[in-house]
């Protein structure tokens, strides 16, 4: 090394050798290299994996809270209505949210969280921001039960609000439906016409808002007319409705479905 340090007679022969054996250097470091890369694409694939991973959960956490928000936005906007309705009741009401719905497919009927230590009474009208949806039928300290207008043991007295033609919707047992019974086959109603609480009975207060027409089937030889009208009021969706306390409304056990007529 001394000689060749102090000598330039061998650095054309030391480059040579140098040009000659990197090949040989770089098969002998192959294994090194080698070792390094997979070792290096195993802790990149790892990585990758626990980020895909995170990233993964992350995904399903903003996706759990824009759901979250878009259910608040539209309790929200459910709530901004209910306010709007009650600011067009002239009667006292009380906000009540719905707790739970039956189960039985032949009963049309839910439950609220309002109940006697809110002065909920057997009787009492509920409606949403659409319109009349039930009465209380059973009230309990804290929830009441609520039989809807499209029970088919519900009964109310109805007036077309074009002219004032009176009716009286029964539940169908479907929430979509309520059906007209002893409708005169001349009487002056029409598709689309609004129905709307008569006042008869002292049940529910008058103007409220019931169903629209949707469809009139006359059968030569019959005296009455098959009418069916969808309920105004979102009996399938409404989570949050009125309570109505009416100077009018009567404090008693409400009617059945006969006794109305």
């Amino acid at each position: 090394m001394w000689f060749d340090n102090h000598s330039q007679h061998f650095k054309p022969v030391r480059y040579a050798l140098g040009y000659a054996l990197y090949p040989l250097h770089l098969i002998a470091s192959t294994p090194s290299v080698l070792m390094d890369w997979f070792g290096d694409s195993a802790k990149s694939r790892q990585q990758l994996e626990l980020d895909n991973a995170e990233l993964s959960a992350r995904n399903l956490i903003l996706g759990q809270k824009i759901q979250r928000l878009i259910s608040l936005e539209a309790e929200n906007i459910e709530l901004r209505e209910l306010l709007g309705a009650s600011d067009r009741i002239s009667e006292s009401v009380i906000v009540a949210e719905l707790v739970s719905v039956d189960p039985d497919p032949f009963s049309q009927q839910i439950v609220i969280n309002k109940g006697s230590e809110d002065k909920v009474f057997i009787g009492q009208p509920v409606l949403d921001s659409h319109g009349l949806m039930g009465q209380v039928i059973d009230v309990l300290p804290h929830s009441s039960r609520i039989l809807l207008i499209a029970d088919s043991n519900h009964a109310i007295p109805v007036q077309v609000n074009r002219n004032g033609v009176r009716a009286i919707a029964v539940g169908s047992g479907q929430l979509g439906d309520l059906n007209l019974i002893y409708v005169p086959d001349t009487a002056d109603i029409e598709v689309g016409d609004s129905l709307v609480s008569s006042g008869l009975g002292n049940r529910y207060p008058r103007g409220y808002p019931v169903a629209k027409v949707a469809k009139i089937e006359h059968f030569p030889g019959k005296a009455f007319a098959v009418v069916t009208a969808t309920p105004s009021a979102k009996l399938d969706r409404s989570r949050h409705m009125l309570l109505v306390f009416s100077e009018n409304a009567s404090h008693v056990p409400p009617k059945t479905l006969w006794e109305q007529k």
